[in-house]
């Protein structure tokens, strides 16, 4: 068995985006290519973005630190510290309102 922390997680990825050209660093720390489930920690600094891609499989957004948005089409969601967002099966983005690290959550679809 292997023990995390995600509070750890989310301030070392949001460090590491405060040093990224792009403003945002992401780190796998469960899952990959070979598991079904892919869960990783994204560090992104106010006002960087993913920009539009399509959803690999069911997939969540827990916002770990800070403020982000979920866009999908007209629509959007903004989620904060402890709140969850569940990712619409379409194209959609994702940006930093705030110096934000977010857990997202992948299960692939076959």
């Amino acid at each position: 068995m292997q023990r995390i922390s995600l509070a750890a997680l989310a301030r070392q990825q949001l460090d590491s985006a405060r040093r990224a050209s792009g403003g945002h660093t992401a780190d796998t720390v469960y899952g990959g290519r070979e598991k079904v489930l892919r869960q990783t920690v994204i560090g992104m600094v106010e006002g960087a973005s993913l920009a539009e891609h399509e959803n690999p499989g069911e997939a969540t957004v827990h916002v770990l630190l800070g403020r982000v948005r979920l866009s999908s089409g007209e629509l959007s969601w903004e989620a904060r510290s402890g709140d969850m967002i569940f990712v619409p099966d379409a194209r959609h983005s994702v940006e930093a309102l705030e110096d934000s690290a977010i857990l997202l959550t992948v299960a692939k679809l076959p």
